[in-house]
């Protein structure tokens, strides 16, 4: 008798339900989002769009858990976020998700392997772990033998795939991305992009917040953000 196929599905990571926020200042209030819905599940690569004041980037500060919803419910993971507080979100942020930037955010007076090791540091790894950890890291993205260089003596393709490096040191489930292409010429952005493919082909979970077109197609589902909410969400072809 053959195997039957397997049902089971991919959990959910991301839920959001009619999430809004509202921005006040004064007797003036601002609603950045106006209800959004959005599910993303384990494995997906995705990325979200949408011109300057659409929402997005205050779409990005509440997945990553930055900044609180007014309404509406986040699970992340399956905890819902409402139920934690600030130092608890801090631990879950440190858990939960990978961040990567567009300004790498490394300090400078670091190397490369001790930049990887920060969150590490944070989570109370101790120092031999963390160091064999990060750099296990880097060496994933092509940067084992730049284990003691400090970020002023690498490109910037080369930061950001220590940036990545920090993101994927702690094992999260999601890894978050803003505009992570966004200070690399054009041979950097592939090779940044080619390691997110990688990534995702891994099985990684992947949300990437982006204004370019060509950047966003490389990922496999597209959001788009305008006024608030969310305009489509569709499938890209592989």
């Amino acid at each position: 008798m053959s195997a039957r196929p397997s049902t089971t599905r991919p959990r959910t990571v991301i839920d959001l339900a009619d999430v809004r926020k509202t921005y006040r200042s004064g007797t003036i209030e601002f609603e950045a989002l106006r209800g959004v819905d959005l599910a993303i599940e384990e494995g997906e690569y995705v990325s979200i769009m949408g011109p300057s004041g659409s929402g997005k980037s205050t779409l990005m500060n509440l997945l990553g858990c930055l900044d609180t919803l007014t309404s509406g419910s986040y699970r992340l993971a399956g905890q819902d976020i409402a139920d934690h507080d600030e130092q608890e979100l801090a631990r879950i942020r440190n858990r939960e998700i990978g961040f990567v930037f567009q300004g790498f955010n490394l300090l400078p007076s670091l190397s490369a392997v001790q930049n990887v090791e920060l969150p590490l540091v944070y989570a109370g790894i101790g120092r031999e772990e963390r160091r064999e950890r990060a750099a296990r890291a880097l060496d994933r993205v092509g940067l084992g033998d730049r284990l003691a260089n400090r970020p002023g003596e690498l490109s910037g393709g080369q930061q950001q795939r220590v940036a990545v490096a920090r993101a994927l040191v702690g094992e999260p489930t999601i890894i978050l991305a803003d505009e992570p292409t966004g200070n690399l010429d054009s041979v950097s952005t592939g090779d940044v992009l080619r390691l997110f493919d990688e990534l995702h082909a891994s099985g990684r979970t992947i949300v990437l917040i982006t204004h370019e077109p060509e950047v966003a197609e490389r990922t496999r589902r597209i959001v788009r953000v305008r006024d608030g909410l969310i305009q489509s969400d569709e499938a890209v072809a592989a």
